[in-house]
């Protein structure tokens, strides 16, 4: 008769946010951040909003209460989903446009586990161009400007902020790894 020897648990594993305005660079930098760790996934918080079939209820400069409960509902699942992961003992890459009052309250929702904020913010005409060059389809409710506005003068200014205007991603995510005890929360 073999016994079963007890396994301790896998240490957890971290939790990054990455966010920024639109064509920041988030989904790309996030998933090559997540091919430098040795356990990772890669959680697209918009991927939560894209499940909806029916009933979607789109963010818009003047939201609904239906279009804000919607959003809190996809924050809450990309953190839950992330403290599962850790808790597993994988780094959590989380990737959303989490700016104003939401980010804070985004980092709250994230309890017990290291956390880490990286908030991507080339300027505006690095943004403009970039969302130029997107392949996909932008599904905004705010200029790239207006988006920008808001992260830089209404969002807390906590985390690692990187103006990447000039790098590459690979570069993006060189400096981040380079800095990521800055960016603790």
């Amino acid at each position: 008769m073999s016994v079963s020897i007890p396994q301790p648990p896998p240490a957890p594993g971290r939790v990054i946010v990455i966010t920024g305005a639109m064509a920041a660079g988030k989904s790309t930098v996030a998933e090559i951040l997540a091919h430098h760790l040795p356990l990772s996934v890669h959680i697209r918080g918009d991927s939560f909003r894209r499940m909806i079939v029916n009933g979607r209820a789109e963010m818009t400069v003047q939201p609904t209460a239906e279009a804000r409960s919607q959003l809190e509902l996809r924050y809450d699942l990309a953190a839950h989903v992330a403290l599962a992961w850790a808790g597993h003992g994988f780094d959590a890459i989380v990737q959303d446009v989490i700016i104003g009052d939401d980010l804070p309250a985004f980092i709250d929702r994230l309890p017990g586990v290291d956390r880490f904020l990286v908030v991507l913010s080339p300027s505006v005409s690095a943004l403009e161009w970039r969302e130029r060059q997107r392949d996909k389809q932008s599904e905004t409710y705010m200029s790239v400007g207006a988006m920008d506005n808001t992260l830089r003068n209404e969002t807390t200014r906590i985390g690692y902020w990187l103006d990447s205007s000039a790098q590459s991603p690979d570069e993006t995510v060189a400096d981040i790894l380079a800095n990521l005890d800055r960016a603790r929360v």
